[in-house]
C-alpha cells in the first residue's frame, strides 16, 4: 500500500490535531491567499519533500499538485464551504489505494484503518526518518546555469526537493531561507555577465545561511533521534572529550543550554530562532571556555558566531589526560532521588578519560544506566541487583570501550591506508583467518562512519 502523506502543508496539520476540520481549511487558505500560489507551492514542495525525504521527486510532485489543486479549488471566495472536507476526504482515500502515486510509508495502513477525520490528521503526520546523511551534492556553477537556462521551473523544483530531503531535520524557516536564497543567487548569476564573480560574491554572502543550514540539521537530527535528556549527555560528552580540562560543573550548564536550544528551535517555525538561539549558546560556550583551552579561544576569536560554533564542532577531541581512575557512584547515590545526576557525572569521567570513544558508543552507555538504574531501583533487593549487573557490565564493557577508543582514536589520526594496515595487523592476532577479511571491512566501515563528529546517530546505533 502507498502512503499518503501530507495532506496539509506547512504545520496545518499538526496545529490543527484539537481544532477539528473548519480550523483545517481555514488555515490552509489563509496560507494560500496570503502567499499567492507561487509561494504556496514552493513551500508545500519544502514541506513535504522534508517530511517524506525518502520520497522519489515523482512521488513528491503528484503529492504538491494535489494539495495546491486542492487549495486553488476550494480556498477561493465564494467557494461551497464543503468543499475542501470532500476533497480532501478524496485525496486520503486516493492515498489509501493500492496504486497511489504518493511516497510509500510503513505507517499508511494503520492509517487507512481508520475513518474521516482521524484518518486524514493520521495520515497527515506520518514522516519518514531523516537521512542519515545528507546527500545534495551542489553542482559546478556551470552546471547549475545549463540546467537553469534548460528549464527554470524544473530546475528549482528538483532543487527544492533535493535540498529539502537531503537536510529534512534543518528547521522549516531555515531551509526556506537557503533554498530561496540559493534559487536567488543561480536567476541571478547565471543572466550576469560575469557569472564566476557573481557566484563568488553570492557564495560569501550565503556562507553563514549554508553553515546553519548545515549544523541545525545536524543537531536537530540528534534531537530527533535522542530527545532532550540524550543530547543534552551527548553534548556533554563530546564538550568533556575537546576540553577535558574543564570539570562537570563548568560543561553541564552548557550542554542543557544546547539541548535547550534544540527544543526551543527544531520544531518551532519562528523565522530566526534556530539562528538567534544558537548564536546565543556560542557566545556562552565562548566565554565560559576559552580561557581554558587555546583551541576555543582560536575558535572564538572570528566576528562570525556561525562560522566560530562551526569550528568548534569540527574540533578533533583532545589527547587523553592524566587523570586518576573515575570513581563509580554508590548503589544509594544510584538509586537516590539524583541518581541519574550521578549517573551522568560517571559517564562524563568516562568520556573525558576516552576522547576518541565515538558517540554513538557513549549514547549506549546512557541507555544501558538508565535501564540498569530502572531495573535495579525498583526491585526487591537493589544493591544486590545492582552489583551483580556492574560485575557482568565490568568484565564485558571495559575491554570493548578500551577497543572503540584506541579504533576512533587511529582512524581520526593516521591515514586511512594505515588506519587499515593497523587494524588488519590487530585483528590477525586474535581472530581466525576466515573471519579476517568480513571482521576487517565491518570495522572499517564503522570507523569511517561513526568515529566522526557529525556521525548520524540512528545508523551508528545500530552499528555498535
Amino acid at each position: 500500500m502507498r502512503a499518503a502523506l501530507a495532506l496539509l502543508p506547512l504545520l496545518a496539520a499538526a496545529q490543527a490535531l484539537h481544532r477539528g476540520k473548519a480550523y483545517v481549511r481555514e488555515k490552509v487558505c489563509q496560507e494560500y491567499r496570503m502567499l499567492g500560489k507561487e509561494n504556496f507551492r514552493t513551500l508545500t514542495i519544502i514541506a513535504n519533500s522534508r517530511k517524506y525525504s525518502n520520497g522519489t521527486f515523482e512521488e513528491i510532485g503528484h503529492l504538491v499538485r494535489e494539495i495546491v489543486s486542492l487549495a486553488e479549488t476550494c480556498c477561493t471566495d465564494g467557494a461551497d464551504p464543503s468543499c475542501y472536507d470532500a476533497g480532501s476526504t478524496a485525496l486520503s482515500a486516493k492515498s489509501c489505494s493500492a496504486d497511489s502515486p504518493f511516497p510509500a510509508h510503513p505507517g499508511t495502513a494503520e492509517c487507512c484503518a481508520h475513518e474521516g477525520l482521524e484518518r486524514k490528521l493520521c495520515l497527515a503526520a506520518l514522516r519518514h526518518p531523516p537521512q542519515p546523511l545528507p546527500r545534495y551534492l551542489q553542482p559546478s556553477d556551470r552546471e547549475l546555469c545549463q540546467a537553469f537556462r534548460q528549464d527554470p521551473r524544473e530546475f528549482a523544483d528538483r532543487f527544492l526537493y533535493e535540498y529539502a530531503s537531503s537536510y529534512s531535520q534543518a528547521p522549516l524557516p531555515v531551509l526556506l531561507g537557503s533554498t530561496t536564497t540559493f534559487l536567488s543567487m543561480v536567476s541571478t548569476c547565471c543572466i550576469s555577465r560575469a557569472p564566476t564573480a557573481c557566484f563568488l560574491k553570492e557564495k560569501l554572502e550565503r556562507k553563514t545561511l549554508s553553515l546553519l543550514t548545515l549544523t541545525s540539521n545536524r543537531i536537530c537530527s540528534r534531537f530527533s533521534a535522542y530527545g532532550k535528556d540524550k543530547v543534552s549527555f551527548s553534548y556533554l560528552a563530546l564538550l568533556a572529550q575537546k576540553v577535558p580540562t574543564a570539570s562537570f560543573e563548568d560543561l553541564l550548564p552548557l550542554a542543557e543550554d544546547a539541548a535547550e536550544v534544540s527544543s526551543q528551535c527544531c520544531d518551532s517555525v519562528a523565522e530566526d530562532c534556530m539562528q538567534k538561539k544558537l548564536l546565543e549558546h556560542t557566545a556562552k560556550v565562548c566565554t565560559a571556555l576559552s580561557a581554558q583551552d587555546g583551541r576555543f579561544a582560536d575558535c572564538c576569536k572570528g566576528k562570525n558566531l556561525m562560522e566560530n560554533h562551526f569550528c568548534i564542532l569540527a574540533m578533533p577531541p583532545a589527547p587523553a589526560p592524566k587523570l586518576p581512575e573515575a570513581s563509580e557512584p554508590t548503589n544509594k547515590e544510584l538509586c537516590a532521588k539524583e541518581g541519574a545526576l550521578h549517573a551522568t557525572r560517571f559517564l562524563f569521567e568516562l568520556a573525558r578519560r576516552h576522547p576518541s570513544l565515538p558517540d554513538a558508543v557513549l549514547a549506549k552507555l546512557y541507555d544501558s544506566s538508565g535501564k540498569l538504574r530502572g531495573e535495579c531501583c525498583s526491585s526487591k533487593d537493589p544493591s544486590a541487583c545492582l552489583d551483580s549487573k556492574r560485575k557482568r557490565m565490568e568484565a564485558e564493557l571495559l575491554p570493548f570501550l578500551e577497543r572503540a577508543n584506541q579504533l576512533c582514536g587511529q582512524y581520526n589520526t593516521l591515514p586511512f591506508l594505515e588506519f587499515k594496515k593497523r587494524l588488519r595487523e590487530s585483528l590477525a592476532q586474535a581472530e581466525p583467518e576466515a573471519q579476517l577479511e568480513q571482521l576487517l571491512e565491518q570495522r572499517a566501515s564503522f570507523a569511517s562512519t561513526c568515529c566522526l563528529p557529525d556521525a548520524p546517530p540512528l545508523l551508528c546505533a545500530s552499528k555498535v
